[in-house]
């Protein structure tokens, strides 16, 4: 075969490949495009059905009538201190807890490591786990959703063999040097580790920012609802009211509600990924080479 020949296959390949990664990419998008389209588009648009990934007779009411809503701000509030206080906890559990079993010659490690791993497939069930959380007063708390699972075994697993793999040369030295396992652990590892702390803190970020189940069981009191559960009261139409004097209207203006709280419960977190994007694949490749 010519090199010129080849070349054009290569050509060719590159091509077929950006044409499928884009439609795949569409794919991806579409929902999220359409549901920005239904936010932003005119009444008689959203009624007629004629919107799809693009807003057609664009407005900005319905983020209006969302974002002048107490209730709203109170659920977003509610939501950023969960998702801040529950990533910190976590990320201080699953380090510590990953670092220690990460060390060879501590006792009793093969043993902890298992019961840990146990957890991963095997749980109490939801109704103990209720029992649990009630009885340790945590009911109606906003603790109750981040405590109970402030630690995921997969992030654990992830973290501990990270830390397997920096070299053992460096701890090695500054044990030599008199330095005690905490200081190893803040002065040595944790500055090394900044790629796979920020790639399972947005794990865990992501999860706590899009807890539905856990404040849907455990909270009790309106003022308390996070934004996902204040969205699921918008979308089952418990808090949607607005004054129109056509019908119709009112029914299309319910629809732009719902999807433009949709909108504003996901841009927030969609905008934390460009800030730790650079980290994210290199934390998760470095941390899942060696099981």
């Amino acid at each position: 075969m010519r090199l010129s020949d080849r070349k054009k296959k290569i050509r060719i390949g590159t091509i077929v490949n950006y044409c499928l990664l884009a439609l795949l990419a569409f794919v991806c998008l579409y929902p999220f495009l359409n549901v920005l389209a239904y936010s932003v588009s005119g009444y008689n648009a959203v009624l007629s059905g004629r919107v799809t990934f693009y807003p057609i007779d664009f407005t900005l009411d319905a983020y209006k009538e969302i974002l002048k809503r107490a209730t709203i701000w109170q659920a977003m509030k509610t939501t950023i201190e969960i998702t801040l206080l529950g990533t910190a906890l976590s990320l201080v559990l699953t380090t510590v807890a990953a670092y220690g079993l990460s060390i060879e010659d501590l006792p009793g490690r093969r043993i902890m490591s298992g019961l840990i791993l146990f957890t991963m497939y095997f749980g109490g069930g939801m109704i103990p786990t209720f029992l649990v959380v009630k009885g340790v007063g945590l009911y109606d708390k906003l603790g109750a959703l981040f405590i109970p699972q402030a630690v995921s075994v997969f992030n654990f697993i992830v973290m501990r063999t990270f830390f397997k793999e920096l070299p053992d040369s460096l701890e090695d030295a500054a044990r030599i040097d008199g330095a005690s396992y905490m200081q190893v652990l803040l002065k040595i590892v944790l500055p090394l580790s900044v790629p796979i702390l920020a790639t399972i803190g947005l794990f865990y970020a992501v999860g706590y920012w899009n807890s539905y189940f856990e404040a849907l069981i455990y909270i009790q009191d309106v003022n308390k609802y996070t934004l996902q559960l204040r969205l699921r009261s918008l979308l089952f139409g418990a808090e949607l009211s607005y004054n129109a004097d056509d019908i119709g209207a009112n029914t299309v203006m319910t629809q732009s509600l719902k999807m433009a709280t949709v909108a504003v419960s996901t841009i927030p977190i969609l905008v934390v990924y460009p800030w730790l994007q650079k980290y994210f694949v290199k934390g998760v490749m470095i941390g899942s080479v060696k099981g």
